[in-house]
């Protein structure tokens, strides 16, 4: 059986803050299972490894015998999350939050326990309240505590619009840790705020006040922004086997400790074994491939990781192009195409700005020659194959 200290060690394992240590020592000693809050609101229902941060704590928590508590903030989705936004956020129609819950489902299962998973949706307390009880909420807590909030600060100095119902969003994410009597809530670093107002509500309505746990935001794989579809540096839990293989070895060596500590679910024990390997002259990439697979076989299973590894090394330890590569059809019209356009619209770089970059820094091989035209023209009638780094590879075809 795991002790206090254990628990607590695995607990606070990656997290970013943890308030208050003390409060959740007491929690764990009492021997009963924790009940453990993260709410996720449906506006992004396709996940990476960024999203998964939360839901693997949840899952360690579970392993420690605490009941996980996955909200879908199915009402407040309506309302739109203000945090980190510069200005007013367009609210989700209900179709597209029934939507986008549905698709949270399908997926948190790849890490989470099923068993030990209590799905539920905000709606079904708030939507139930009454007008006089949503004013008696708004009454405990003042615009000046609101305006202590990072971002509501920043706008209201500058002079941009704060819409009234932004301010009941924290409110309301407060108010669900009340209806869900959580012990513990889950978020990230820029969601404290909102976390702190749910611990100070459940001491208006006579609860415990849950024990914060932030947990970092993730770094995607250029090591420096925050892991984002729309900056192309994300890994997703339903791409290809070989594509998420590919994409964590491309991690550097230093990057790759982080992803470890906040994504992997080996021991500490056996990560520090690790470290001390490396430290005494293993090669990284002996770790890498470990992790790599272990990431791979969560969200597809074991043999794909196997067949991950193998297609990996014929590829880039042999230099092999893959049999399966994408085969892409452009129209280039009497002018043709430039190279940018090409690398662009086959979704071989998000933006040509990005296409440009990589060609400036030889990254781009067009029929396994290095290209460092920028201006190259391509004309219709010609099929390519056209390489970005070294996992990503598309034979073009130009109309």
């Amino acid at each position: 059986m795991t002790s206090v200290d254990e628990a607590l060690q695995i607990i606070k394992r990656g997290c970013h803050e943890l308030l208050l240590e003390e409060e959740l020592k007491q929690k764990l000693m009492s021997g009963r299972p924790l009940r453990v809050k993260a709410g996720f609101d449906p506006t992004a229902p396709d996940l990476h490894l960024g999203h998964t941060v939360l839901l693997n704590k949840m899952r360690q928590l579970q392993d420690l015998g605490h009941e996980a508590m996955f909200l879908i903030g199915d009402f407040t989705g309506m309302i739109g999350d203000p945090t980190g936004k510069s200005v007013t956020r367009p609210p989700l129609t209900r179709d597209q939050v029934i939507e986008n819950a549905r698709s949270y489902e399908s997926q948190i299962y790849k890490i989470l326990h099923p068993e030990k998973t209590l799905v539920m949706f905000n709606s079904s307390w708030m939507g139930e309240m009454r007008a006089s009880d949503l004013v008696a909420l708004a009454a405990k807590h003042t615009v000046a505590r609101m305006l202590e909030r990072d971002d509501f600060h920043k706008r209201y100095n500058s002079g941009q619009p704060i819409a009234i119902h932004e301010f009941l969003y924290p409110l309301i994410q407060g108010y669900d840790s009340v209806a869900m009597k959580a012990d513990i809530e889950l978020g990230g670093t820029d969601q404290k705020f909102n976390l702190l107002v749910g611990r100070e509500l459940q001491k208006h309505y006579g609860q415990a006040p849950q024990v914060v746990l932030t947990m970092p935001i993730l770094e995607g794989l250029d090591g420096v922004q925050k892991m984002s579809k729309s900056l192309g540096n994300y890994i997703g839990i339903h791409e290809a086997p070989n594509e998420m293989f590919g994409k964590l070895m491309s991690v550097s060596d230093d990057l790759m400790w982080r992803y470890i500590e906040l994504l992997s679910f080996e021991s500490l024990a056996t990560v520090e074994k690790w470290k001390q390997d490396v430290a005494g002259g293993r090669n990284p990439r002996d770790i890498k491939v470990q992790f790599a697979q272990e990431i791979v076989a969560r969200f597809h299973d074991q043999a794909a990781a196997v067949s991950a590894l193998s297609d990996f090394e014929a590829r880039f330890k042999q230099g092999a192009m893959p049999d399966d590569m994408p085969e892409v059809s452009l129209i280039a019209g009497t002018t043709g195409l430039s190279i940018v356009q090409v690398l662009k619209q086959a979704g071989l770089t998000p933006s040509t700005s990005e296409a440009t970059r990589m060609i400036d820094q030889g990254g781009v091989k067009l029929n396994s020659e290095k290209i460092s035209d920028k201006l190259l023209m391509l004309m219709s009638g010609v099929t390519v194959v056209l390489q970005v780094g070294k996992r990503k590879f598309a034979r073009i075809t130009i109309l």
